[in-house]
């Protein structure tokens, strides 16, 4: 023989009302899509130039080259062909070059895998060398 509590029945089982906290979660949800649509994201726009196969004119100015590789090795370019220099060398070479050429811009071109400390020092070589602009290639592999 089983007792039961008076004032219950069987069927009386107490459940939770769930309506007050989907409407939470629906305000939630509206003030989450409203307020993302005015996060700005924060990124630099670079404008890459088209690529151009055409040879420059014969009065263009001649322009001091540095590359540099996917494993950070630095390579300047010149009428003699490519060589390698070692960081503490860029400064010298681009005063150099810049001596031989004094119109001459330094265009850098860094691979997608090499190292920004890599491009940092090479810019500042040239900055301090006074070179007129400084210009990132990327180099697309």
């Amino acid at each position: 023989m089983s007792r039961r509590k008076k004032g219950r029945s069987a069927d009386d089982s107490s459940e939770i009302d769930l309506t007050p906290m989907l409407d939470v979660v629906f305000i939630m949800l509206i003030f989450f899509i409203v307020t993302a649509s005015f996060v700005k994201e924060v990124g630099l726009d670079v404008n890459v130039p088209e690529k151009n196969d055409s040879p420059p004119p014969d009065d263009a100015p001649q322009n001091i080259l540095v590359r540099i590789s996917a494993d950070n090795q630095i390579w300047f370019r010149d009428e003699t062909g490519e060589r390698r220099v070692d960081e503490r060398q860029v400064r010298s070479n681009i005063e150099r070059l810049r001596a031989e050429l004094p119109k001459a811009s330094v265009i850098i071109q860094a691979d997608n895998k090499a190292n920004a400390a890599t491009y940092v020092a090479v810019q500042d070589a040239a900055q301090e060398a006074n070179a007129p602009a400084v210009v990132l290639v990327p180099i697309n592999n």
